[in-house]
């Protein structure tokens, strides 16, 4: 990683009052008055603070090749956007912006102009923004910017809550008595005052759309609503419909790693990503990721499945890779050999395998699952699903804690050992973890 913490948390904060300031200036620009568009009442808009810190993380290997920087640029401060609003017109009901009158946009959540936008912002991030950044934190006695971070933060975290509680009263979440608003409506109760009522106030006036919040039920409830009306269990693209494509599509892109190494290399070989079950999270969460994003495109042609999912894939599969390097200190897999690969994390060939596999999947495979998957019956289906989320919630962790062992005896053989590094050792020693993981690569 080339920034430590310290000047990440200074990224966020800095890339987040940039960004309310040209959100807020283009805003009065266009109203003639000064509007506050920012989620939070501080002046700071936390969406462009990640897309920072992001591309920080992901990008600065990039900066030999500005195309490359563009591009992953504006994919990966896109899927930001596109999550984000996904996420608040699922837990709000209503789109908080919409994109619906530009051209090229998707679901009105993202549109090209700006995904070229962030493009932009990523060149200008990487190239000029972080080296100034850097030197003027440097500027700063460190004890004195370490304390100044955690004050700022420590107050939008408290922004960020009272925010929070003013739209869960203002959003109608209290007009059905279910747990979640029962408990909101305690913490809503407490915070309905003056300050309350005028930050709704503001969110209104900067989210034109949430007034109409009152007017209608949320999505998520109407499908709930529908699919218990009819007794079909996971009915749709919901939660335990993508939950239980995770977990097939997992265990199927083991399989077929392994038998396509077996053809080619003529060995079998682990391409588990855990140490418990032939589970690849690679695949699995690239299921749930094509399906989530092509699910109402699924009847469109093959030709635009195959170009989304060529995109969507490499781009999935080059963060993927960075993120298991900067987390374990691991790359499991190289494509450094391939021709047209960038950086070894990803090639066109693979791409184009994902933009296949999600034509495939849409076509032929999930249609299928689909179906199977709503002939569980619902009062087994629900508790079948929590297990098996805890299942690999436990995976998972029981994984990455024998990985992070594994990689610190690589690099600190002599390094003193707890109690849960002994059990680690004798449960994942080294010849376990390199039959688990064959093409497991250490680096610095």
């Amino acid at each position: 990683m080339d920034y430590t913490w310290y000047q990440l948390g200074w990224f966020f904060l800095a890339y987040s009052f940039l960004g309310w300031l040209l959100e807020t200036s283009l805003a009065a620009a266009k109203k003639r008055h000064l509007l506050n568009r920012g989620f939070l009442n501080a002046p700071f808009s936390p969406i462009y603070g990640l897309g920072g810190v992001l591309f920080a993380l992901f990008l600065p290997e990039l900066r030999d090749d500005p195309f490359f920087l563009f591009l992953f640029g504006a994919i990966l401060a896109t899927g930001l956007e596109l999550l984000t609003g996904v996420l608040l017109e699922k837990i709000f009901g209503q789109k908080w912006w919409d994109y619906s009158g530009e051209r090229f946009q998707f679901e009105g959540h993202i549109c090209l102009k700006y995904s070229l936008l962030w493009g932009l912002l990523a060149l200008v991030c990487v190239f000029a923004g972080n080296p100034l950044l850097i030197s003027l934190v440097g500027l700063l006695p460190r004890t004195v910017g370490r304390v100044t971070l955690i004050v700022i933060l420590c107050l939008l975290a408290a922004d960020l809550f009272s925010s929070l509680a003013a739209l869960f009263q203002l959003n109608g979440s209290l007009k059905e008595p279910n747990q979640i608003s029962l408990r909101w409506a305690r913490l809503t109760r407490a915070l309905d005052n003056a300050v309350t009522r005028a930050i709704q106030r503001r969110m209104v006036r900067a989210y034109p759309n949430l007034e109409l919040e009152r007017l209608k039920e949320s999505t998520a409830r109407r499908r709930a609503a529908a699919s218990q009306s009819t007794g079909v269990f996971a009915q749709g693209c919901c939660f335990y419909k993508l939950l239980w494509l995770f977990f097939i599509g997992a265990f199927l892109g083991d399989i077929i790693e392994t038998i396509f190494c077996r053809v080619t290399a003529g060995v079998w070989m682990s391409r588990s990503s855990v140490v418990y079950g032939p589970f690849s999270i690679v695949w699995g969460l690239g299921a749930v990721l094509l399906t989530a994003v092509l699910y109402k495109y699924r009847n469109r042609s093959d030709s635009y499945i195959f170009l989304v999912g060529t995109v969507v894939g490499g781009a999935y599969e080059y963060i993927c890779s960075v993120f298991t390097e900067l987390v374990f200190g691991t790359v499991f897999w190289d494509y450094s050999h391939l021709p047209f690969n960038l950086g070894g994390r990803i090639n066109l060939l693979y791409c184009f395998f994902w933009g296949i596999a999600s034509v495939v999947w849409l076509k032929l495979i999930y249609p299928r699952l689909s179906g199977w998957i709503e002939k569980i019956p619902v009062r087994w289906g629900k508790p079948a699903s929590w297990v098996l989320i805890v299942f690999m919630i436990v995976n998972i962790l029981v994984s990455c804690l024998a990985m992070a062992r594994y990689v610190q005896r690589q690099n600190q053989p002599d390094a003193p050992t707890s109690a849960l590094s002994q059990i680690l050792d004798e449960r994942f020693p080294d010849s376990r973890m390199k039959r688990i993981y064959p093409n497991a690569i250490l680096v610095d």
